[in-house]
């Protein structure tokens, strides 16, 4: 169980039977009175957000969270099938993994944060290498204002910023993390 002065950015706690996040937090302290503790929480299950308030003997339940290291095995009609070591099979909705639907491939490892047996965060490698499918020619010109990028789509479907060097059939690496532009892949 959690208390009041636990509370600190990307703590995870339940809520009313649901996980949550905090996103934002501040702590203030009034000339009399309690300690106050305002946060943005973050709906783990459904993304939804809210604002609290809470004093400083408040106390919270710890979410019942386990994380697991899953394989990507493939994709059912919008749903992603993982398996785990003992091969069992966790099923995962493309709203939970959101952009990173783009960047799975066969057999790739991830970190999986599951609540009460299901997935509810997937979190991929931080790099991840893809082949250009499609991008426009680069103008060479006005490149004076700093770093100049143009529209690619990579494998998958995922499009992004390029710089103005990267051609069709080029290998990139994308940073999972903000879905840009890392670096090109020498073969």
């Amino acid at each position: 169980m959690y208390t009041s002065s636990d509370l600190r950015k990307g703590l995870k706690i339940e809520i009313e039977g649901q996980p949550w996040i905090i996103t934002e937090f501040d702590f203030s302290k009034p000339g009399k009175g309690q300690a106050i503790y305002n946060c943005k929480l973050k709906n783990m299950l459904t993304g939804s957000t809210m604002s609290r308030s809470y004093r400083s003997n408040d106390k919270f339940d710890k979410p019942e969270l386990s994380e697991q290291k899953l394989e990507y095995s493939y994709e059912d009609q919008g749903t992603y099938i993982f398996v785990n070591s003992e091969y069992e099979e966790y099923r995962v909705d493309a709203e939970v993994l959101g952009d990173n639907k783009f960047f799975l491939t066969d057999n790739m490892q991830v970190d999986a944060l599951l609540y009460n047996g299901q997935v509810i965060e997937i979190e991929l490698p931080y790099l991840v290498e893809r082949k250009v499918i499609a991008c426009e020619v680069g103008a060479k010109g006005n490149t004076a204002a700093g770093k100049v990028t143009k529209p690619a789509t990579v494998e998958g479907g995922y499009q992004l910023a390029v710089p103005l060097f990267i051609n069709e059939g080029d290998v990139i690496r994308i940073d999972t993390r903000t879905g840009e532009y890392n670096d090109r892949v020498h073969v």
